[in-house]
């Protein structure tokens, strides 16, 4: 049980873990490898205050080792879903699930289309979570969506606990189907199937937490990171323009207290 978990390893979600470390509250930062992200890859910034022409790589390693360093808990991998259970939320990344008290949302802005059927047949045979779902396709044949270094691993789980496993590695998908996925079609190759595990290097919020309110691609939040669902508070890039360091470190900041005033009113306990 953390007190707060935080999806996204950028300066927003870096400065959220710092600032509930510095109340002495439990922290977990949830990642991907940061050397992917286009903040890592900047030649030089030149408007953070204080770091005249630093590089993005540089800065990055300041703000990781300054959290790492009161004592936050640093995980990479590819955060899959968010369930609300009671009070608290399990987040699921690999195949692994945490348990926090609040949520801070921290993704940056994910540039993914999705494929044809995705979106519609979301929970009726497509899912992002081996972990969650694999035990309701047992027994089933099934397609898995590999586009990231560690899908392989997850298939193998998948074929585990009894799944029928076709392997996709393309971007050439389609999924079929009016109330259920039936069928997946690969470069006009139709495959028949139970279900989809689509497993990408992120999963755009409102995909991973169903019912999060989005606006143009962006997370729906106040000025305090409060979203439409309780103990869920966002900051940084995911929660629209402008796109900068500074204002995301500062609201990083803002909705982790935002998020310890949550759980201090709710009387959480771990």
């Amino acid at each position: 049980m953390f007190d707060i978990i935080i999806v996204g390893g950028g300066p927003a979600g870096l400065s959220a873990a710092i600032t509930a470390r510095q109340r002495d509250k439990s922290a977990a930062v949830i990642s991907n490898d940061s050397t992917k992200s286009g903040l890592y890859r900047a030649k030089e910034i030149g408007n953070y205050p204080g770091f005249p022409q630093i590089t993005g790589a540089e800065l990055l390693q300041r703000l990781t080792d300054h959290a790492s360093g009161v004592g936050a808990t640093l995980i990479t991998g590819r955060v899959n879903t968010i369930l609300p259970i009671g009070d608290t939320f399990n987040v699921g990344y690999g195949t692994e699930i945490l348990i926090a008290k609040s949520l801070v949302l921290a993704t940056g802005v994910l540039q993914t289309s999705l494929f044809p059927g995705e979106a519609e047949l979301l929970g009726k045979g497509v899912s992002y979570c081996a972990t969650c779902d694999g035990m309701l396709f047992r027994g089933k044949r099934i397609c898995v969506v590999c586009l990231t270094p560690d899908a392989e691993e997850e298939a193998e789980y998948l074929e585990s606990i009894g799944c029928d496993v076709i392997r996709v590695r393309t971007k050439k998908v389609r999924i079929n189907g009016e109330n259920q996925v039936t069928s997946v079609s690969v470069n006009e190759e139709e495959i028949e199937c139970a279900g989809v595990f689509i497993l990408r290097q992120a999963v755009a919020p409102h995909l991973m937490l169903a019912n999060l309110e989005t606006e143009k691609g962006h997370i729906r939040a106040g000025y305090s990171g409060e979203t439409n669902i309780p103990g869920v508070f966002a900051a940084g890039d995911c929660v629209g323009a402008p796109y900068q360091i500074s204002k995301a470190v500062g609201q990083g900041q803002i909705a982790a207290m935002s998020a310890m005033e949550y759980s201090a009113n709710k009387n959480l306990t771990s």
